[in-house]
């Protein structure tokens, strides 16, 4: 078999290599002295600082700077961890043509944020390079003086508002360290309070939804003052009430998806009736959460439990059935005329969007008022104006001929009392 022999190579042959092939030596700090020659030459002329930046992308590697980029922009070089700035000898290694070195006035923050938002439109790609930029940056706040840190908060509201970042980078504020020292709070309520005077209360409570902040803004606050006394204070003292009304019906969620979690648990593991009455008005009490939600909460709990057949005729058996081993749960979560409306117009919606249960809502009704669930007053109140509109007809008149012997027999005790 035969074999290839080598060719002979010549001593000393020189590899050629193309120059696509050539791999350019990472250079951060070259980066940044071409970068700030060319803002020192622009000044504080902030048309000219664009003009620069976007010519110089064609000669300078932004997709490889782009950190660096968003560094000398922001802070006015580039940073190393802590947040300070990368120093070189003697050597000037800093610009003042930065958010860090302007004025703190709205008016002078705008015209930055036009800097930004020109730049990553000219060049695409650096808008997820900035997300990841303002990810640590925000971690390095600790290590800007309070001026700075302001400058960057007022920016930040600014950013996130204009969809340059998402709501989400203020979660990183949420660092041991950083609310400790109540700095995640003070940058916090600075983001806050310029988004409202800038874009509105409207904006802001949106995008805290879209952040998925809202549940979320007792962590800003430092462990030894997290109380809710603390919390509405210094929201309502920078003028932020809706923020805090906000933050209470989310807790609010949260305090109900937990009851209803336990109230399950508590149900399917048979515990006694007058036990769960006891521990589910506890947790309501302990979270401030109203005796008609209460009742919604155990109406859809006790509806979870069960497999309901998919037999439209046998399902008004196995409902009243089911229903009826719980009536001492349900009494004792209607005290008053609103919890007994809040259960009715629950029971209305369930039937009217359980298609086969629509044609059993009377029976429900009927069952609830022998066992003093719900009361005469309440039916007839509903009966006349209490009603929603789902299936409105429909339960109206599934319900007519209890309503007339309801009132005919509260007509006989009238003129009972007349007699007597």
């Amino acid at each position: 078999m035969s074999q290839k022999t080598e060719k002979p190579v010549l001593s000393g042959q020189r590899i050629k290599t193309r120059k696509r092939d050539e791999k350019e030596k990472y250079d951060p700090a070259g980066f940044r002295d071409s970068i700030l020659q060319g803002l020192d030459k622009a000044g504080a002329d902030l048309e000219a600082v664009f003009k620069f930046l976007d010519t110089a992308g064609s000669k300078h590697d932004y997709r490889r700077y782009g950190e660096a980029l968003f560094d000398i922009l922001i802070a006015g070089g580039l940073l190393v961890p802590g947040g300070s700035i990368a120093q070189d000898g003697d050597k000037v290694c800093r610009t003042n043509a930065c958010v860090f070195g302007a004025s703190a006035e709205m008016s002078s923050m705008r015209t930055h944020e036009q800097v930004f938002v020109k730049l990553m439109r000219r060049y695409k790609y650096l808008e997820k390079m900035f997300e990841e930029e303002m990810k640590k940056i925000l971690v390095f706040i600790k290590g800007f003086n309070e001026d700075e840190r302001i400058k960057l908060a007022r920016m930040t509201a600014l950013w996130i508002s204009n969809g340059s970042v998402p709501p989400t980078v203020l979660q990183v504020l949420i660092n041991e360290h950083l609310v400790k020292d109540n700095l995640a709070l003070d940058f916090l309520m600075e983001v806050f309070v310029t988004w409202k005077q800038e874009k509105g209360l409207t904006s802001l409570m949106s995008a805290l939804k879209k952040g998925g902040l809202e549940g979320r803004l007792m962590e800003f606050v430092p462990p030894n003052k997290r109380t809710e006394e603390h919390f509405r204070t210094v929201f309502e003292e920078k003028g932020l009430a809706e923020v805090v009304k906000l933050h209470k019906a989310q807790a609010s969620q949260e305090a109900k998806r937990d009851l209803q979690i336990q109230l399950e648990e508590e149900l399917s593991d048979g515990r006694p009736i007058k036990d769960i009455v006891s521990d589910v008005r506890d947790i309501a009490v302990k979270n401030n959460i109203p005796e008609p939600e209460v009742i919604t909460l155990v109406w859809t709990t006790v509806m979870s439990l069960a497999e309901w057949n998919k037999k439209e005729e046998l399902v008004a058996d196995q409902a009243l059935k089911h229903l009826q081993r719980f009536t001492q749960l349900f009494a004792a979560f209607t005290g008053t005329a609103r919890s007994e409306m809040a259960l009715m117009l629950k029971i209305q919606e369930y039937c009217y969007e359980n298609m086969n249960f629509m044609k059993i809502f009377h029976k429900i009704i009927l069952l609830f008022y022998k066992t003093e669930v719900i009361s005469e007053e309440v039916i007839l109140k509903w009966y006349k104006d209490g009603h929603s509109v789902k299936g409105k007809m429909m339960f109206l008149e599934q319900m007519k001929k209890f309503i007339e012997w309801l009132q005919s027999a509260e007509e006989e005790s009238e003129s009972g009392e007349d007699e007597d």
